[in-house]
């Protein structure tokens, strides 16, 4: 767990802080406060990963491993000495892209990392006091790039972002062992999670937090449920690439489908509902409330799972910005369509079907015009009369009462149906 789950976490992070700063994972430069088992894991990795190991400084407790160092060392430091002239992590530090500490409390100074290269990568992973303090390094560079290993701060390289889900691929096809293609797959896996559009169920859990990627969201938070679907299936199809596997895996879907279900508890009710959607696709189903974000983050969903073509009830503008602002990758008009309602060319059709339907429960041309301009459910509920979409979704906020309310007044009951 210390060695590779450290190794596989920080790697992930590697990965996704290169494409945030813009650096060659071929051409950076690595300094290594550390040499213990999980350092010397770490670097091993990231070597499979792309660093070259002529890049790589690494520190122990008498200073930089280089060369001819007195006194001798270990067939495993050895490997990574350096031909060098430095000798302390201060002077090994200078120009240095990335620092990847697995060491002891304050080892790292201001001053050190002020001489740093552009953009550097801050790694303190010391627990529970890291390297150097995650608010001390951006007083002096507030361009870099920081993760430890505590969860009050951001960018946490947590081991449980891969366990168990590493062995659960690994026992699901019966490897014999775990391989270093299994390994780099997970650490691929976590990474590309990282880019995927934050869930509705992570944003809730970390309510104000930025769950987008960039500098402070590298790797997925501990809680994101499709964790286990994503690195399993990496993970076990990589054991059989590597000829470990005893039991390969063939339908993928269903493997998938099977794992989903032990993170959400509703996944073997809603297993035929969610096959009924995929061979309904096509079907047009309208948001009511379509500027809210747990809708946007819904209809990602939707259309990557392409289950519906969504119609979202709102301004665009708004729309569009809330969309960037969740790094949401949809496309009005291309993945879905917008019912403005202060300017949809169906107005005059709806309130004038509006009111004829509701004039003798007191709806005037005035109300009904009002109506279709500010109240989204009776919007929806009206499109879907007149043939505008198969199907309607409200009721996010306000009470359920009055949407149901409104949806038996203009839709009704099926013939034959007595109750709600």
């Amino acid at each position: 767990d210390d060695q590779h789950g450290t190794a596989i976490i920080s790697g992930a992070a590697m990965l996704n802080g290169l494409k945030v700063v813009g650096k060659k994972i071929d051409e950076v430069k690595v300094v290594v406060s550390g040499a213990g088992a999980a350092a010397i894991s770490c670097v091993n990795l990231w070597c499979d990963l792309g660093v070259k190991r002529e890049n790589i400084t690494i520190c122990d407790s008498k200073g930089v491993i280089y060369v001819g160092r007195p006194g001798g060392m270990d067939e495993t430091k050895a490997r990574y000495a350096q031909n060098t002239d430095k000798r302390t992590l201060g002077e090994a530090l200078v120009g240095a892209d990335i620092f990847l500490g697995l060491s002891a409390a304050g080892v790292v100074k201001q001053d050190m990392v002020v001489q740093m290269a552009d953009k550097p990568m801050v790694f303190a992973l010391a627990n529970p006091t890291p390297e150097i303090m995650p608010e001390l390094v951006k007083e002096v560079r507030p361009d870099a790039i920081i993760a430890t290993g505590r969860s009050d701060y951001v960018n946490q390289v947590n081991n449980v972002l891969c366990f168990p889900f590493i062995f659960r691929g690994a026992l699901d096809v019966g490897a014999t062992r775990i391989t270093e293609e299994m390994k780099l797959a997970s650490v691929r896996a976590i990474a590309e999670l990282a880019e995927a559009e934050a869930t509705d169920e992570v944003a809730m859990a970390y309510p104000g937090r930025d769950l987008n990627f960039g500098p402070e969201y590298l790797i997925p938070t501990p809680f994101d449920p499709r964790l286990i679907v994503k690195i399993a299936p990496a993970v076990a199809q990589a054991a059989i690439d590597s000829g470990v596997a005893t039991r390969p895996i063939t339908d993928w879907a269903a493997y998938r489908a099977k794992l989903s279900e032990f993170v959400y508890h509703t996944g073997v009710g809603m297993r035929a509902i969610f096959q009924a959607a995929r061979q309904a696709k096509g079907k047009r189903i309208i948001f009511a409330e379509g500027e809210d974000e747990r809708v946007l983050r819904a209809t990602q969903v939707i259309i990557e799972e392409k289950f519906a073509r969504p119609i979202l009830i709102g301004r665009p503008g708004v729309i569009e910005h809330r969309l960037e602002k969740a790094k949401l990758r949809i496309k009005p008009g291309v993945d879905f369509d917008i019912v403005n309602p202060e300017s949809d060319e169906r107005y005059r059709e709806c309130w004038t079907a509006y009111h004829k339907a509701m004039a003798r429960q007191g709806i005037t041309p005035a109300i009904a015009k009002e109506s279709m301009r500010r109240k989204p459910t009776v919007i929806g509920a009206m499109l879907l009369k007149l043939g505008y979409a198969d199907g309607l979704i409200c009721g996010m906020t306000g009470q359920y009462s009055h949407h149901l309310g409104v949806i038996n007044q203009i839709i009704g009951k099926r013939t034959g149906v007595s109750t709600l």
